[in-house]
């Protein structure tokens, strides 16, 4: 069987990496309007970011029949820009002297066992850690001071130490964890599995090109193989 001259090529919505960028696009777009002063210029970068995450690996993707640099180079266009993106979130976190969650701290491994593939599913996950977790009132105190203190003014017997320990912080939500901390913490969670999966597509496409070539070489090999029949 020859060689086709335009191999087959757009397939990007099945990538892990495109779908993953995809609803971290849709994730950004809405934190963004939501923690983000629309006016600002990180407003715009975060969005733009993610989509262009998105958008370079459609495009490299579709590109690839004719030029596979061409999607090598978007690929890593793409890489970049969620790279930049994931240094937005960082800063959103330490600047707002929010917590940064380790990779095995308990919330993430939950999120990961979700497999979210939807914004609604995000979400859906965001309310049942902030429903689960620690009640927390406008003052910032916990439901278990409250309780403490109110044990002690009916002058039950129970010791505060006694009632903070029922509470069991490392397996569970944490109070500290707002809405804005576990939305970022989860993207971030997702764009390094996403710049995971980019990575290996950059490994495998460069070794592609390096032993098959391009378009130019494609072209070269399928025009010698059509004239050796004639």
């Amino acid at each position: 069987m020859s060689e086709p001259l335009i191999p087959k090529h757009g397939g990007y919505r099945k990538l892990k990496s495109f779908q993953i960028a995809q609803l971290a696009y849709d994730v950004t777009v809405r934190f963004c309007d939501r923690y983000i002063d629309r006016r600002s210029r990180t407003h715009d970068q975060m969005v733009q970011a993610a989509r262009s995450g998105v958008q370079n690996i459609a495009e490299g993707s579709q590109a690839s029949g004719t030029s596979k640099k061409f999607e090598l180079k978007l690929t890593s266009v793409a890489r970049a820009s969620l790279e930049e993106l994931k240094l937005d979130y960082e800063d959103f976190l330490r600047q707002r002297g929010l917590e940064m969650l380790e990779p095995q701290h308990p919330v993430l491994i939950r999120f990961k066992e979700r497999r979210c593939q939807t914004l609604d599913e995000l979400q859906q996950w965001v309310a049942e850690e902030r429903r689960n977790g620690i009640d927390t009132d406008k003052q910032g105190q916990t439901q278990t001071d409250r309780d403490s203190r109110t044990n002690t003014d009916t002058n039950v017997n129970r010791p505060v130490l006694q009632v903070k320990e029922s509470v069991n912080v490392s397996d569970g939500p944490c109070e500290s964890l707002s809405s804005a901390c576990l939305v970022a913490n989860a993207t971030l969670s997702l764009l390094n599995l996403a710049c995971y999966f980019l990575d290996r597509q950059i490994v495998r496409l460069a070794a592609d090109f390096e032993n098959e070539g391009g378009f130019t070489e494609r072209l070269y090999r399928v025009r010698s193989t059509k004239r050796r029949n004639k």
